[in-house]
This record gives structure tokens, C-alpha cells and sequence, in this order.
């Protein structure tokens, strides 16, 4: 298979690896090859040393429509389903332990697995013709992709509820206004302000993002004393990096700060 027909593109520039969802005849919904190589790429990225932030797009109008559900209208049901959702939630275990920050940059439909994908990011920026659907109820599913686990931490139960149970569209201006984004972008530039993000992420405190990531992540199964005691561990593990040098010798020096994610 050439590179360009793959369903998913995996690459790797100025410490910045790009998963690109490409099956834009379908608007990039998710069959069982997606979803393999989706976790083979993210496995990808774990293993290699030089990448320092992930961004994840779709090719062509649609970010990810979720599954494919024309391969659910077989005889041989239960395996079609597992095909896809046993190496996507591989996928989305993977994403969850990459101590690197992560960037989904969606625009047009959102939809069901789609959006699982967009929530499971640490950052989303959208494109200002982002539609977002839970869209399992509408075949009557429930959702995957560990919605349900993201979405009442972002927007609270009741409002998951009412996201997965009426399945209603949301545009980008109100997923920005519920937490669900972090920016609103003009469609035109999605590529570019998704990618300078990206870029800057990677040029960030890597060593300090990880820490970000793991105290913030586990800080709803935590009292309060413990997360204290969690980040004073975490501020003096920091302390004996070279990036923490580096960025307290450029704040004293007024200049900004040269990381290199050590």
C-alpha cells in the first residue's frame, strides 16, 4: 500500500509528530485498518525519543465522522464490532499514557468516535465549520472511545448525559463555551494555527508538561492533601532538570527561555 492510501499518515518533523486520519471519501470514519494503524502509530510515537508534541487531524472537510457503520450491518456483528473498537481503545490507551502533549485540530463533523478522539487530546483547537455529534444514541448505541469518561470531567454529568442521550449537533462556538475546545479558529486557518501550536508545545518544558499532565489528570481521584503532597514531589523532581535551570537563569537574565525537554 502506498504511503498516501494508508488510513492513517504518521510524520515526524522538528520534534513534532502529525497522525494524520486519512479516509476523507468516508469522512474519515473509523473501520478496522484505521483503527490498527492508529495504534501502531501512536506506539510509534511512544518509542521514539525525539518527538516532543502529537498533533492529530483528518484529511479533506471532515475531522472523523466515527465508525463506520456500514461495517456494522453484517451477520458476523460482534466480531465487526471488535475489529474496530478493541485496537482503538488500544489506541486511546496509548494516547493516555504519552507523557507529551497532544493537539487535536478538527473541523467539519465530529461525530461519535470522532469526538471520543477530539476529547481524549489534551488541547483541541477547531475550525470555525466544526460541527461535534455524540452520535451513538442515533444508531442506538452508547458511546466508546472513552467518552464517557471524558466528557462529565469536561462538562459535568448532567451535560453528558444530555450530549450522548439526545445526540443533538453542537457548533464550534458552543463546544468552545462548554470547555470541549480550547480555540476557535477560521476554517482557512486551522492548518497553520493547529501546527504553530504544535510547534510550540514542542518547544516547551517537555519534563514539566508530563508532570502537568500526571497532576492534573489524577487530581479528581485525590484529596487534597494528598495532591499537595503530589505536587511538592512534582516541583522537586522539576527542580534538578536542566530545563528548570534553563528557565529560571532566562527569567532572571529577561530572556526567553531555550528548552530542550531535559
Amino acid at each position: 500500500m502506498e504511503q498516501a492510501d494508508r488510513p492513517v499518515l504518521l510524520t515526524i518533523a522538528n520534534a513534532v509528530a502529525t497522525v494524520t486520519l486519512n479516509r476523507p471519501h468516508v469522512l474519515n470514519a473509523i473501520d478496522s485498518q484505521m483503527a490498527e494503524q492508529l495504534c501502531d502509530a501512536v506506539d510509534h510515537v511512544a518509542r521514539d525519543g525525539t518527538v516532543r508534541a502529537l498533533l492529530l487531524r483528518g484529511e479533506g472537510r471532515a475531522f472523523c465522522a466515527g465508525g463506520d457503520v456500514a461495517r456494522f450491518a453484517g451477520d458476523d456483528l460482534a466480531e465487526a464490532i471488535a475489529a474496530i473498537i478493541d485496537p482503538l481503545h488500544a489506541a486511546l490507551r496509548g494516547f493516555a499514557a504519552l507523557s507529551i502533549p497532544t493537539v487535536a485540530a478538527v473541523q467539519g463533523p465530529v461525530a461519535g468516535a470522532g469526538f471520543s478522539l477530539a476529547l481524549a487530546c489534551d488541547l483541541c483547537i477547531a475550525a470555525d465549520d466544526a460541527v461535534f455529534t455524540m452520535a451513538y444514541a442515533r444508531i442506538g448505541a452508547s458511546p466508546d472511545g472513552s467518552a464517557t469518561f471524558r466528557l462529565p470531567r469536561l462538562v459535568g454529568e448532567r451535560k453528558a448525559l444530555e450530549l450522548a442521550m439526545l445526540a443533538e449537533p453542537i457548533a464550534a462556538t458552543e463546544a468552545l463555551a462548554l470547555g470541549l475546545v480550547n480555540r476557535v479558529v477560521p476554517a482557512a486557518d486551522l492548518s497553520d494555527s493547529a501546527a504553530a501550536l504544535a510547534r510550540r508545545l514542542a518547544q516547551g518544558p517537555s519534563c514539566a508538561y508530563a508532570r502537568i499532565k500526571q497532576l492534573i489528570g489524577g487530581s479528581l481521584d485525590s484529596d487534597l492533601s494528598t495532591q499537595l503532597d503530589r505536587e511538592r514531589d512534582a516541583f522537586l523532581t522539576g527542580a534538578a532538570t536542566a530545563d528548570f535551570r534553563e528557565g529560571v537563569q532566562a527569567f532572571l537574565g529577561r530572556r526567553p527561555p531555550r528548552f530542550e525537554g531535559r
